[in-house]
């Protein structure tokens, strides 16, 4: 039997998970878990990504304990968040989190230089204050030294896959999401870089989801005790994610339900229209030169938020049963709005909301969980609506999956609010599209398409109705 791991790293956790095929089904054995999450050292918010390379290399040495050595292995991410080095491969200041707020104005700033109906027609991406170009743009304005120093740009996998390779190369589908890949060319816009005064020289070749990097470090194949290629997934976690998706056709409208709610379809080509960009659509690089045109949506952060401002005291499949107490519960929020983007308190910034906009008060966590799914359902039903807008056609059904899926509750008002058929799975979505990567690159499957037809005939599908 031959294994491939995959390491997806999310917000608050990561794992590793061990893929294998038999009988052309899929199957996932999931051998070690780590927390993550930012603290804030000095003035911003951090990820601490030597902590996350210890847990990388500890799950890894738990395949030899096991005694399933992988073939190879995949790492993704989040999106955004980057790492500068300096000549000696040594990171300059710290690894800031894309929910620290050193990027407030740098959006306004930008369009002073390159105004925005221009930037969105060159990058096709969503406009949002959290973007790598904000970023970068607040490190020139706060820290101009540290990119005078910098000699290499990657993102957050792009550097572990560094530490594990010694190799630098930026992956396609998360170099996308930066706001500085021209949509056409597919490689890093000089022009714009050139123009907000950004040295397009440590940025690295763009590769694509199914490169094989090559063999581990010496140093970490004595520390293991094996070898194993390192090859690229679509290593922003969305990309690997919309690589599991079971509906795959133009009546169909796909949502990756975790942290954040990805909501869109896949395309050939991308979609720059002034229409697009005033729904604020992306239009992010997936595998084999798809885009994924899609709107970031605040997603289930805001319920895990609240599930922390009760100390934890409630399981998320708790807060789902009290919610269910509570259909009839009226108030909605705007989710997506930036005031929950990281709120002190994510309970009194909801009742806040309602206050202001002269609805209901949720009081009752029941209530407050119903206002929080109720609200995602309302959110996504005007996505769909914009989708529909742009496409100018009417889709029939929505496949949910990542983790987010498991919330029959969320799928049940997602199909009753927008009137769509619900088709809710795989729920390791972002691991098996990690996986699939490795088992295209290796050849065994040949292509995306049976891969996909192999991820539906090996995970469950639940469906929902809309008139249930």
């Amino acid at each position: 039997m031959e294994y491939y791991l995959a390491i997806d790293i999310g917000a608050s956790s990561g794992r590793h998970i061990l893929g294998s095929v038999e009988d052309g089904k899929i199957n996932l054995e999931e051998i070690y878990r780590f927390e993550n999450g930012i603290s804030k050292i000095g003035n911003e918010y951090c990820w601490n990504i030597q902590q996350l390379f210890k847990d990388i290399k500890t799950g890894i040495k738990k395949c030899k304990e096991i005694g399933k050595i992988p073939k190879s292995i995949g790492i993704d991410t989040w999106a955004v968040d980057f790492v500068l080095l300096d000549e000696s491969d040594n990171m300059l200041g710290n690894a800031v989190a894309y929910r620290d707020d050193r990027t407030e104005g740098m959006m306004e700033e930008a369009f002073k230089t390159i105004p925005q109906d221009m930037l969105y027609l060159y990058t096709g991406i969503q406009f949002q204050r959290f973007n790598t170009i904000y970023q970068l743009m607040a490190i020139k304005k706060d820290n101009p030294e540290i990119l005078e120093k910098a000699k290499t740009f990657l993102m957050v996998p792009d550097y572990l896959n560094f530490l594990l390779t010694g190799k630098k190369v930026n992956e396609y589908t998360n170099a996308t999401s930066t706001q500085l890949v021209n949509s056409f060319d597919r490689t890093w816009d000089h022009k714009i870089l050139e123009d907000l005064g950004i040295n397009k020289d440590i940025f690295q070749e763009i590769q694509l989801p199914k490169t094989k990097l090559g063999s581990l470090r010496k140093e970490l194949v004595e520390e293991f005790g094996f070898d194993m290629e390192v090859i690229l997934p679509a290593t922003h976690d969305t990309g690997s994610a919309f690589i599991s998706s079971v509906c795959n056709d133009s009546d169909s409208i796909y949502l990756s339900s975790g942290t954040w709610s990805l909501i869109g379809v896949e395309n050939r080509f991308p979609i720059c229209v002034p229409q697009a960009m005033e729904y604020n659509f992306t239009n992010e690089g997936g595998i084999d030169y798809r885009y994924r045109f899609l709107k970031n949506i605040m997603g289930l952060w805001v319920i895990q938020e609240v599930r922390r401002n009760l100390d934890n005291k409630y399981s998320f499949v708790e807060l789902v049963d009290l919610a269910r107490n509570y259909m009839d519960f009226p108030s909605i929020v705007n989710v997506d709005h930036d005031r929950f983007l990281k709120p002190e308190n994510m309970i009194e910034e909801i009742k806040l909301f309602c206050i202001e906009t002269n609805q209901r008060v949720p009081q009752e966590v029941g209530e407050i969980a119903q206002c929080v799914f109720n609200s995602l359902a309302h959110c996504y039903k005007k996505a769909v609506s914009n989708l529909e807008d742009i496409f100018e056609k009417e889709f029939k059904r929505i496949n949910i999956f990542g983790g987010g899926c498991q919330n029959n509750l969320l799928n049940e008002l997602v199909a009753k609010v927008t009137g769509k058929e619900v088709f809710a799975g795989p729920v390791e979505a972002t691991a098996i599209g990690n996986i699939v990567a490795q088992l295209i690159s290796n050849d065994v499957f040949k292509d995306l398409g049976e891969a996909r037809q192999a991820i539906k005939e090996s995970f469950d599908i639940k469906v929902f109705k809309a008139n249930q």
